[in-house]
C-alpha cells in the first residue's frame, strides 16, 4: 500500500443477495440491531471496570486498611490488572477471528462479573490481586471482538462515521459508570464494596440482552445478508444456496482456513507496517487516558481537596462527556473532510492533546472546579478522538477481511501495555512529572503517524 497513492473507496454498498427491497430492509434492520446490542455490550463492561476507581476513595479512607491498601499498592494493583488486560488483547482478537465474537464476549462478561463479585465481598490483598488478573483478562475480551462484529456488518466507506458513533460506548461507560456506582456505594449503601457488586449486577443484565439479540455476521443471521464489502454473487440461486447453507451453521463457527491455520492472521498483522505503526502510536497514547480514567477522582481530590468524595467523582464527568462527542466528530471528519483517510484527524487530535496535557498543572493551580472541568473536557475530546480512530476504525480498516479481530487485538494489546503505565505511574510520580511525560508521549505518537497522512484502507472486495 503506497502512502501517496491511495486506493479508491466505493461510494455505494453492494446489493445484498436477491437485490430485493425486503432484503435491503432486513440488512438495515440487522445493522441497527447489531449496532445497538454491541454498543450496549461494551458500555456495560465499564460498569465493572470503573468500580475499582470509584472504590479507591473509600479504600483510602477505610481505617481497617491503613498501611495495607495504600496509594502505591493501589497503583501496583492497577498495573496488575492492566498487564492482564494487555495479555488478553493479544489473544482474544485472534480467537474472535477463529470462534466468533459471540463466544469470546460472553466468556469475557462472565469472568468480569465473577471477578467483581469476588472483590465486592473481600478486601484481602491477595484476593484483590487474583481477582484483578481475572478482571483484566475478561475486560480485554470486549473491544477487539466487538469491533470485528461491527466490521462484519458495515462497509469501509461508512465505517468512519458508524464506528465513530459506535465508539461513544466506552466514553459513555466512563462517563455514566462512576457517578452511578458512587451514588450506590457512598449515598445509598455507604460501603465501597457496593461499587463492585452493583457493577456486576449491571453487567449481568447487559449479558442477557447480548445473548438474546447479537449475531456474529450477516450470513449467520436469519436475514441471510452478505458481508458489507463482499462482491455481488453471480446469481440469485447461488446466493440463496450459500445463505441457506451458512444459516444452517452455528453463528460462531470458524471458517476452515481459520481452523487449519489459527495463527496465520496474527503473522499477517505482524508483517503489516501500518498495523505496527498504529500499535506503537496507541502504546504512547493510552497512558494518559487510563491515568485519568483510573485515577481521575484521586487526581481531582488532590488538586481540589474541598470538593469531597462525590464531587471528586463527578468533576471528571467532563472528561467522559467530551469523550462521547469525540469519536462522532473524528469519524465524520475522516469519512467526509479527509475522504476515508484515518491518520490526518488522529494527528490533529494528538497535537491538541499534547498542548492540553502540558498545561494541565498550571491551569488547575487556580483551584477552580470550572477550570478543572474545562481542562479535563479538552483532554477528553482530544484523547478519545485519537483513541477511537486508532483502536477501532483504523485497526479494523487496515486488518485483512479474515483478520480484522486480530489486527484490532494487536493494536489494542500494544495500547494496553502503555495503559499499564497509566495505572501505575500516578501512585509514584508528582502531577507535574506525570502530565509533562504524557504530553511528550502524545507528541511522539503524532510524529509516528505523520508519514502515513495520505494512506487509505483497501476495501475487502479489492
Amino acid at each position: 500500500m503506497a502512502d501517496l497513492a491511495p486506493q479508491s473507496v466505493p461510494h455505494e454498498p453492494p446489493v445484498p443477495p436477491g437485490g430485493t427491497r425486503a432484503a435491503l430492509r432486513a440488512a438495515a434492520r440487522w445493522r441497527r440491531q447489531i449496532f445497538a446490542v454491541t454498543w450496549l455490550a461494551y458500555a456495560g463492561f465499564y460498569f465493572v471496570r470503573q468500580a475499582f476507581a470509584v472504590a479507591k476513595l473509600g479504600i483510602l479512607d477505610d481505617p481497617t486498611l491503613h498501611g495495607v491498601l495504600t496509594e502505591r499498592v493501589l497503583g501496583v494493583l492497577d498495573a496488575v490488572y492492566l498487564a492482564a488486560y494487555a495479555v488478553g488483547q493479544f489473544l482474544w482478537g485472534m480467537w474472535a477471528d477463529r470462534f466468533g465474537p459471540r463466544v469470546v464476549v460472553t466468556v469475557g462478561m462472565l469472568g468480569a462479573i465473577a471477578a467483581a463479585c469476588t472483590m465486592g465481598v473481600s478486601s484481602a490483598l491477595l484476593v484483590f490481586g487474583g481477582a484483578l488478573v481475572v478482571q483484566g483478562l475478561s475486560q480485554s475480551a470486549g473491544w477487539a471482538p466487538l469491533c470485528k462484529n461491527m466490521g462484519n456488518f458495515f462497509p469501509v466507506h461508512t465505517r468512519g462515521r458508524v464506528l465513530g458513533l459506535w465508539s461513544t460506548n466506552y466514553a459513555f461507560g466512563g462517563l455514566a459508570a462512576p457517578p452511578f456506582l458512587a451514588w450506590w456505594a457512598y449515598q445509598v449503601l455507604d460501603s465501597w464494596h457496593a461499587a463492585f457488586l452493583v457493577g456486576a449486577a449491571t453487567l449481568a443484565v447487559v449479558l442477557v440482552v447480548f445473548l438474546l439479540f447479537q449475531r456474529d455476521a450477516p450470513p449467520d443471521s436469519p436475514a441471510g445478508n452478505a458481508p458489507p464489502d463482499a462482491a455481488p454473487t453471480a446469481s440469485k440461486a447461488t446466493a440463496s444456496n450459500a445463505a441457506a447453507s451458512t444459516a444452517a451453521a452455528s453463528t460462531s463457527a470458524p471458517p476452515a482456513a481459520a481452523r487449519r491455520a489459527p495463527f496465520a492472521p496474527y503473522r499477517a498483522a505482524l508483517r503489516d507496517r501500518m498495523v505496527l505503526t498504529l500499535g506503537a502510536a496507541y502504546f504512547l497514547l493510552k497512558p494518559a487516558r487510563y491515568a485519568i480514567l483510573l485515577w481521575g477522582p484521586v487526581l481531582v481530590s488532590e488538586r481540589l481537596p474541598a470538593v469531597g468524595k462525590v464531587g471528586a467523582t463527578v468533576i471528571p464527568i467532563s472528561f467522559g462527556a467530551a469523550g462521547v462527542l469525540a469519536p462522532m466528530l473524528i469519524g465524520w471528519l475522516s469519512d467526509t473532510v479527509f475522504r476515508s483517510r484515518r491518520v490526518p484527524p488522529c494527528v490533529l487530535a494528538l497535537a491538541v492533546l499534547t498542548g492540553a496535557l502540558a498545561l494541565f498543572m498550571p491551569l488547575t493551580a487556580t483551584g477552580s472546579a470550572v477550570v478543572m472541568m474545562a481542562v479535563l473536557a479538552v483532554i477528553g475530546l482530544a484523547v478519545y478522538a485519537a483513541d477511537a480512530m486508532i483502536s477501532c476504525v483504523a485497526a479494523v480498516d487496515f486488518g485483512s477481511a479474515g483478520g480484522a479481530g486480530t489486527a484490532a487485538g494487536l493494536v489494542n494489546g500494544c495500547g494496553s501495555i502503555g495503559a499499564v503505565l497509566g495505572g501505575l505511574l500516578p501512585g509514584f510520580l508528582s502531577g507535574t512529572a506525570l502530565f509533562h511525560g504524557f504530553a511528550g508521549t502524545a507528541l511522539v505518537a503524532g510524529l509516528l503517524l505523520l508519514p502515513h497522512w495520505n494512506r487509505r484502507p483497501a476495501t475487502r472486495s479489492s
